[in-house]
């Protein structure tokens, strides 16, 4: 069995700025579990615990839409939470997606995924980056503040080329995140 997830990866140069903005908010010393930069991504679809000999069928299922997408680009913009600004449970930065791209490629994966025996998800698919996880009211109010500064703040561009099937792996010290397979975009746009 191996636990295992669809995403989209972040560059480096983004994850670079990430860190900084998550460094500042750690500065109001809530209780949060703070994600490691490394280890932040898009993700598309949480499968869970997964015998092997399901991987082929995620990943032939998944072709189609992945080859008829093209690159496009998401913006990072904004600190937000859930359930709301004023009392996080998680920190999150928000996704723009100016070409639409991505909420209807998402839901024809959810199709597909489904097709093979993968439960829908059953909340609506709003895309972000995870931050960190409160973990007790401690600090909140100044966590708050600090995320205050950053609610309108542009985190810059990149674009995206492809996904990715990872393998996560449960450590103490964190999970490890292993690509299991690399699915490029092959469409063209037009001109």
């Amino acid at each position: 069995m191996i636990r295992s997830f669809l995403a989209i990866e972040i560059p480096l140069t983004v994850l670079k700025r990430i860190e900084k903005v998550q460094e500042e908010l750690k500065t109001s010393r809530a209780d949060v579990r703070w994600v490691n930069p490394g280890k932040i991504h898009l993700t598309l679809k949480f499968f869970g615990q997964i015998e092997e000999s399901r991987v082929e069928p995620i990943v032939e299922s998944i072709e189609g839409p992945v080859h008829a997408a093209s690159p496009f680009p998401l913006q990072i913009k904004g600190v937000g939470a859930f359930p709301h600004f004023k009392n996080p449970r998680v920190v999150w930065l928000g996704l723009l997606d100016s070409q639409r791209i991505l909420a209807p490629l998402q839901k024809e994966l959810d199709d597909q995924f489904e097709r093979i025996g993968f439960q829908r998800e059953d909340r609506p698919f709003q895309p972000h980056l995870t931050l960190g996880r409160v973990t007790s009211s401690r600090g909140r109010d100044d966590l708050v503040g600090t995320m205050e500064k950053y609610k309108e703040e542009d985190f810059g561009e990149f674009q995206v080329e492809g996904l990715i099937l990872f393998k996560s792996e449960l450590r103490p010290a964190g999970p490890i995140y292993t690509p299991m397979r690399k699915l490029a975009f092959s469409g063209l746009r037009e001109a």
